[in-house]
């Protein structure tokens, strides 16, 4: 069999999706990428294992976590946040529920190979409040459903991508769904295929109001072509009410993560102007009282647990009177998220009064 260069594959792919006829699709079942969202949910997410063992349940759990804490958040960047990746070791502290799925697939050669997936739904309330003691932003719910108005040349001429060549769009649909969130697809119709040549200049009040038929407001304009360079550049311009949120542009020798970077550019600017500080309070050094100090053992349990808290990223003692011990803790949020994250295993308990007390058990 002859080999087929990536870059003629990726053109090949969007050739045929794009020629592909309504009436194909309508017989394929083809859910809406809101329904998608909804359906996987926020707090759920998948990971591939390689068995079944507490070893590989485990890492699952935490990778599965941090999927669900940057969707919940909408930040990409949500595992490199400070305390974050500390609390991914106890991400089964969090987990309502798991599954396992395997599904068949084929190798090169022909052999029949199967890969395991890990299913794993977390308890809502408890993702709720970690997201907040570490001070993530929360992107609230309901989320918006933006359009997507996408041309692309592989060098025969703009096209628009509609509902019947959804399978054209994949990698940006499936992207937004990794982020946490839905883009639709506009019908297709000939009225809006001849909006093509908008959509290639970027004139977004032309597309804007051929868009008045859906809701939300919200339209992403892009359109993918091939470069001077033999790789992929795609444009985008995000519209929120007639106003432009924001443009990008990225150019990569993989037509599809050139496309899927439209869901990315989104989500930033989506989280940027809706997203909500954490409840938690700012991040920052705090005094902190602890009493009942009375042997190097007692400080050793201290300092070692509060060394295992996701949001404490710094101990500083300050001055020790008697049993009292005064430390200043930098937090990567407030005291808020202090006393949520200290757990039930904590060897000290209280928080009452400015600056907090608490006392050793």
């Amino acid at each position: 069999m002859r080999r087929i260069p990536g870059i003629a594959l990726a053109t090949a792919l969007l050739v045929a999706a794009l020629t592909t006829t309504p009436a194909v699709q309508a017989q394929s079942g083809l859910r809406t990428e809101g329904d998608a969202v909804s359906a996987r949910g926020l707090y759920q997410a998948e990971v591939p294992v390689n068995g079944q063992g507490e070893a590989e349940r485990q890492g699952g759990f935490a990778r599965a976590l941090g999927t669900v804490l940057a969707k919940l958040s909408g930040d990409r960047a949500a595992m490199s946040r400070p305390g974050v990746g500390a609390e991914l070791r106890n991400a089964k502290d969090y987990v309502d529920g798991y599954d396992y799925r395997q599904d068949q697939g084929t190798s090169a050669t022909g052999a029949p190979t199967f890969r395991t997936t890990l299913v794993v739904r977390f308890d809502e309330d408890q993702v709720n409040g970690l997201a907040g003691a570490l001070g993530l932003p929360v992107w609230p719910q309901p989320r918006p459903k933006p359009v997507v108005w996408l041309a692309i040349n592989d060098g025969s001429g703009p096209r628009l991508v509609g509902l019947p060549q959804s399978n054209a769009a994949r990698p940006l649909l499936n992207r937004a769904i990794e982020r946490g969130y839905g883009l639709g697809l506009p019908a297709g119709g000939a009225a809006e295929q001849a909006l093509v040549g908008a959509i290639w200049r970027q004139d977004t009040a032309a597309v804007s109001r051929a868009s008045a038929r859906y809701s939300p407001p919200m339209q992403l304009i892009g359109k993918l072509y091939r470069n001077a360079k033999g790789g992929w550049t795609a444009d985008w311009v995000f519209v929120d009410a007639g106003k432009v949120l924001a443009t990008w542009s990225v150019t990569d020798a993989d037509a599809r993560r050139a496309m899927a970077s439209g869901a990315d550019g989104t989500a930033d600017a989506l989280v940027k102007r809706y997203g909500k500080r954490g409840s938690a309070g700012p991040a920052g050094t705090y005094r902190v009282l602890f009493t009942g100090i009375r042997s190097t053992d007692d400080y050793l349990r201290l300092t070692g647990h509060l060394q295992k808290m996701a949001v404490v990223r710094r101990i500083t003692p300050v001055r020790a009177n008697g049993d009292v011990l005064e430390l200043d803790l930098e937090l990567v949020s407030g005291l808020a998220g202090f006393r949520r994250t200290m757990g039930d295993e904590a060897p000290f308990t209280g928080g009452e009064g400015e600056p907090p007390a608490y006392q050793m058990r």
